[in-house]
């Protein structure tokens, strides 16, 4: 079956009256993958939006209230849950071969969308963003929200995900630093042309801001279109009202990339 083909689709219970829910399954390089599509009831032209999750497995998988948060605002959302999640194919390889998931997901989302199509990543969704940009021409823009840039800083950052990385990448940064560089985004993100949006919390511990500053580093070196928004009081999550507001400006700067 070509990449980005749907299989099936269900519909699935919605947490906002204004808002459609459908899980479909899409193919990626041979695999069976699922995702959540997340659509605006009322009809109309909109843009997509490809919301890459973070973390791996059940930890950080998406959340339904969270891409009709996004949707509600007129967009169509589409978010893969990546290769051996909730029943798909394959092993989930934290930016590895999954990252194609990411790649063809934008097939998916063009299916239902004006073709106008904006990446919004979170967490780990970061480096899949950063992937799905170079690897494809027809991105819109590229928002990375506390979004994870390098793997090996992130091997450092974080001795609870340690085990894991070295499962997956066959060991760590001194001995298996190849699959840890494969899977770096900066070193070929002159690849991409769209414009970059960088929101990060400087008080995150679980993705520092340090991730943020190499990739704003990396992009300004190249004189590649960027933003930052920096927010010093706040962790890895945002409280609500913030996240709310946040999540309007968003949407905001993301139509003024259409123009």
């Amino acid at each position: 079956m070509d990449n980005g083909t749907i299989e099936t689709k269900k519909r699935y219970p919605s947490p906002n009256p204004h808002v459609q829910l459908t899980e479909i399954v899409y193919w990626s390089e041979g695999l069976r993958v699922k995702g959540m599509l997340a659509e605006p009831k009322k009809r109309g032209n909109y843009s997509g939006i490809l919301y890459l999750r973070g973390g791996i497995q059940s930890i950080g998988m998406v959340r339904p209230a969270r891409i009709a948060q996004f949707a509600a605002q007129g967009f169509i959302v589409f978010a893969p849950y990546y290769r051996g999640n909730r029943g798909g194919e394959g092993r989930d390889e934290f930016a590895g071969e999954d990252r194609w998931d990411a790649v063809h997901a934008v097939d998916v989302l063009k299916q239902f969308s004006n073709g106008n199509v904006h990446l919004l990543a979170f967490s780990r969704g970061g480096i899949m963003a950063l992937w799905t940009a170079i690897l494809r021409q027809d991105i819109t823009s590229v928002v990375t929200w506390a979004g994870v840039t390098d793997t090996v800083l992130t091997y450092k950052e974080r001795p609870d995900m340690r085990r894991m990385m070295k499962r997956l990448y066959g060991g760590t940064p001194n001995t298996a630093l190849t699959h840890f560089e494969e899977r770096n985004p900066l070193l070929r993100i002159e690849e991409t042309a769209a414009p970059v949006l960088i929101i990060h919390g400087l008080q995150d511990d679980n993705v520092s801001p340090g991730q943020a500053y190499l990739l704003e580093e990396a992009l300004k070196l190249n004189d590649q279109p960027y933003e930052t928004w920096y927010f010093p009081e706040y962790t890895h999550f945002f409280p609500p009202a913030a996240n709310r507001q946040t999540v309007k400006a968003v949407c905001h700067w993301m139509r003024e990339k259409e123009k």
